[in-house]
This record gives C-alpha cells, sequence and structure tokens, in this order.
C-alpha cells in the first residue's frame, strides 16, 4: 500500500520549457557577452523575443533538443549542470583553435579555478584571432564516452587533454565556472527582481524580466489540485523532491494556490541540496540521481544532513513510497532507495521516453501525473 508519495516538479507538474530556454539563453550570453567571452557582443540582449529564443535554443541544443536529451539519458538533471557541460564543452573546443599560438596561456588557465575574470582574460585572448563556435560537436564527442551522472564533467577533462594537450582536473565537481554559469542562468530565470534573492549576489547583467511568473502547468491547474486533495484525504502524505531551487518551487506553487496543501518541511529543493553538499568535508554532488533529495522529500527538511545520508538503503517499507517523475535521474534515485517509481511522460522527450522507461523497468509509466490517482485507488 502506498502511503508516500514523493513529486518532482519539472516535468510533472510544471513544463521544463522555459528552463530549457533560460539555458540557451545562458550558454549564448557566456559566449558572446563582454560580461564573459565577448564573441560577439553586438548580438547580445537582454530582451530576445520568441522567435530569437527559440532560433539560440536550436542553434545550442540542437533543433529536436538531441544534446539536452543526450545530457538527460545519461543521468543528468540539473539544468545547471547541463548549462556548465555544454559551455564546458563548447570553451574546450574554442581554446582548441588558438592552441598552437597560445599553448602556454591555455596551461595557465586551466590549471586555476575559472572565474569570470578569466574568463575575460581568455575573451581577450580568442578575440585575437579568428575562432569558430561548432554546437554540434557535443554529440559526435560525447557518443565516444560512457560517462554517466556528474562524471560528465570528469570527461571535460578527458576532452582538454586530448583537444588541448593539457592534464588538468579544472572541469571536475562544482567549480568556479560552475557557480559562474548557475548564477547566469538564475538572471536569466528569475529576473532582476528576484536575483539577489535567488543567489545572494548582485545581478551581472540587468535587464532580464525572467520566466519565474509565467509557468506552464502540465495538467489543468485545478485537477493538479484536486490530485493532492484526494491524495492527502486518502491519508497518503505528499512532498517534493525537486531540482529547482526554492524560490522558483514556492513562488509557483503559491501563485497557483497548491502551497496550502503541502507542509513546506516536505518541499525539498535544489538550495537543500546546495546546503547539504556545503556541510560536507569532502565536497560531493548530492543532487539526482543521488538519492539525498527524496530522502529529505521522505523524512522532512529538518532532518540533519548526516541523518539522511546514513540513512541505511535501500529504505525500510519502501514498497510504500512512490516517486514520480519524468527523468532517470528520478528512477534511478527510486531505485537505490528501494521506492516505487511512476515515471510520467510529459518531460523533455514527451511519450518517446517510454522505451526507456520500459528498459529500466519503471514500476508504472503514466500519460500524465493525474494518473496516481488510479494507482492509489487500485492499492
Amino acid at each position: 500500500m502506498i502511503k508516500t508519495v514523493l513529486f518532482d516538479v519539472d516535468g510533472v507538474l510544471l513544463s521544463e520549457e522555459h528552463y530549457f530556454d533560460a539555458s540557451a539563453l545562458t550558454v549564448w550570453e557566456l559566449l558572446i557577452s563582454n560580461n564573459y567571452l565577448g564573441l560577439a557582443p553586438e548580438k547580445f540582449k537582454t530582451n530576445y523575443s520568441a522567435a530569437e529564443i527559440k532560433t539560440i535554443r536550436e542553434n545550442v541544443f540542437g533543433k529536436n533538443d538531441d544534446v539536452l536529451k543526450l545530457m538527460k539519458s545519461r543521468g543528468l538533471n540539473a539544468n545547471w549542470d547541463m548549462i556548465y557541460l555544454s559551455f564546458g564543452h563548447q570553451l574546450i573546443h574554442l581554446l582548441s583553435q588558438i592552441k598552437e599560438k597560445e599553448d602556454d596561456r591555455i596551461n595557465g588557465w586551466l590549471k586555476e579555478p575559472i572565474d569570470r575574470e578569466v574568463l575575460l582574460e581568455m575573451g581577450r585572448g580568442l578575440q585575437k584571432y579568428e575562432v569558430n563556435l561548432d554546437f554540434d560537436r557535443f554529440i559526435s564527442d560525447f557518443e565516444q564516452s560512457t560517462e554517466t551522472k556528474q562524471e560528465l564533467f570528469n570527461y571535460l577533462n578527458q576532452l582538454a587533454s586530448v583537444q588541448l594537450g593539457v592534464q588538468t582536473t579544472i572541469f571536475s565537481g562544482i567549480s568556479a565556472l560552475w557557480s559562474v554559469c548557475e548564477h547566469a542562468s538564475q538572471e536569466w530565470y528569475v529576473g532582476d527582481e528576484n536575483v539577489e534573492k535567488s543567489t545572494g549576489r548582485p545581478s551581472v547583467q540587468l535587464g532580464k524580466k525572467g520566466f519565474l511568473a509565467n509557468e506552464t502547468t502540465l495538467a489543468d491547474k485545478a485537477e493538479i489540485e484536486a490530485l493532492f486533495s484526494f491524495l492527502k484525504e486518502s491519508g497518503v502524505k505528499i512532498g517534493i523532491g525537486t531540482g529547482r531551487p526554492e524560490l522558483e518551487t514556492i513562488q509557483p506553487f503559491h501563485h497557483l494556490d497548491w502551497l496550502k496543501l503541502f507542509d513546506v518541511n516536505y518541499i525539498v529543493t535544489a538550495d537543500d541540496v546546495l546546503k547539504a553538499e556545503n556541510e560536507l568535508v569532502e565536497r560531493q554532488s548530492l543532487s539526482k540521481p543521488h538519492p539525498f533529495t527524496y530522502i529529505m522529500g521522505l523524512n522532512g527538511r529538518k532532518t540533519s544532513v548526516e541523518t539522511c545520508l546514513n540513512t541505511p538503503l535501500p529504505i525500510e517499507k519502501g514498497e510504500e513510497v512512490l516517486v514520480v517523475g519524468d527523468s532517470l535521474a528520478d528512477l534511478l534515485a527510486a531505485r537505490k532507495m528501494g521506492c516505487q517509481f511512476a515515471a510520467v511522460l510529459t518531460g523533455l522527450s514527451g511519450k518517446d521516453a517510454r522505451s526507456d522507461f520500459e528498459k529500466y523497468e519503471a514500476d508504472y509509466i503514466l500519460d500524465t501525473v493525474l494518473d496516481v490517482r488510479g494507482l492509489i485507488e487500485r492499492n
């Protein structure tokens, strides 16, 4: 009998499309804006039209989002990680074009943390030469690897070795460059009004309105609310385990009038994960497919990080917990916990994801989150 349901948000309750738009805009900005590499500052602005955003996204991630789909298929779930991997890959490609003339400088750049000041210096170096972006290389380069999840970051180090002749570990883990990518992404998604509240830092580039007030639900808003009410009335505990930051979870739930149905102690977000990572003596990623998000979602945010990390896996009575997600990362986290997993086909790949979920033997495959009700009624 299912006694607890833990929901992912993106691709399950709310559309990811604006996140992917913001991700593409972030990679584009990091490459062309004078605040970063500055390769084509005349093309940068903060108010692209919907048609322009579509074009940029197709350039960065492919016409059918093939780059995003590849990363998702390898278990990478967080948009910040996807931005970092895409930009890091393009940076290596750009540096490879000036290797013969700037070998010493490239070696120096890849030995120390790459913060925004280093990116500006790299940009000044790149601007002296004719270099070309090539987003199509991502698929061919990464199809040669077998890495999954955060190990994909380590593969960037391998590419640096092969393409630049530099032995480095600079791209591994949550680096200074990762933080630059994360902050620029937040500017695009939450807009000027919320950046400092979201990140604790002021905007590098003002003028971004953000997507936060323009969320799209993946089923009728009232029907999703009715699902939450039905679960609670049936005695089922509900919680959230999302890769979204707290602001981008709580504020939309408030606008949609869903927050009243949740105990915020059981809404676990990327902020909780980052806080936990910062408490560790040795830094490691706790984002999905690591089960930390859902373990804390089950036990509550008041539970210590140590307790969550030391929870024996699979958890006791895991069959009574249902995780509802749209990605392989969600499935793998649920598997580690010994929980049941319901895959919904409303994520990036839509109904095409069915074969992957069948391959990994998801317990249930649902057309929409609303179908969770039927699972509970049959339980």
